[in-house]
């Protein structure tokens, strides 16, 4: 890699980190498009609760993220150099990389020969940032919200407990994050909000709307305590 690329590349990531807090409304874009957009990359790149690598590897917690950074994926020999030498992917450098992968870096596994439309590569890099930061709270689109009373439930937390068998499945109780993001230490209202947005499908996810929808909203205050109490 040359000096100047890698300048370029390390200058992007530090301007651009003010940006990436987990939060995709401090992302320019529309997510609710890019998630159609995504469809492009679906049948190589998972993204989500349960997503895992393919052809590609899986994209939580993507910006920020150190490139060649997912467990157990067998990047390139360029994408593997480019992350010695700095690549970090914010939104610059992915809206750089999705433009012409191959451009960017020669020689990197990747075939798509990326999105040409600067509108696609805004959208779909918001609707990623849906899932980097670790909190699925971030990922519940913009206007959606949980009732009062709902969110005033005192969940049971040896209930919660008992029920967390299903979330355990995936999701690790000890709060680590290995590609699926982790859920101890939510806040209980954040908590509640997702899976009442599955529930109510306002998130586009079959299996966790499945869940959700056979939880009660007692069940749901229950495995919020539950998971709340798991970070002290």
């Amino acid at each position: 890699m040359t000096a100047m690329l890698f300048s370029r590349w390390f200058f992007l990531s530090v301007a651009a980190s003010v940006f990436v807090t987990g939060a995709a409304a401090e992302i320019a874009g529309d997510p609710k498009r890019g998630q159609q957009v995504y469809k492009k990359c679906a049948n190589c790149h998972m993204v989500g609760p349960d997503a895992r690598n393919r052809v590609g590897p899986l994209l939580n917690n993507i910006l920020a993220a150190k490139a060649a950074g997912v467990a157990e994926f067998k990047y390139s020999k360029a994408m593997k150099k480019a992350a010695e030498d700095g690549l970090h992917w914010t939104p610059e450098t992915l809206d750089a990389f999705l433009q012409n992968p191959k451009q960017m870096i020669p020689r990197t596994k990747m075939s798509f020969r990326g999105l040409k439309s600067e509108e696609d590569r805004i959208d779909v890099i918001a609707y990623l940032a849906n899932f980097s930061g670790g909190s699925m709270a971030a990922q519940v689109d913009a206007g959606f919200a949980v009732s009062a009373e709902i969110l005033a439930i005192e969940g049971d937390v040896e209930y919660g407990e008992y029920l967390s068998s299903e979330c355990t499945t995936c999701h690790q109780a000890n709060g680590s994050d290995d590609g699926i993001p982790a859920i101890v230490g939510w806040e209980t209202a954040d908590f509640a909000t997702a899976m009442h947005a599955y529930k109510e499908k306002n998130r586009e996810h079959p299996v966790m709307q499945l869940v959700a929808s056979r939880l009660s909203n007692e069940e749901i205050a229950a495995l919020a305590a539950y998971f709340k109490s798991l970070e002290n």
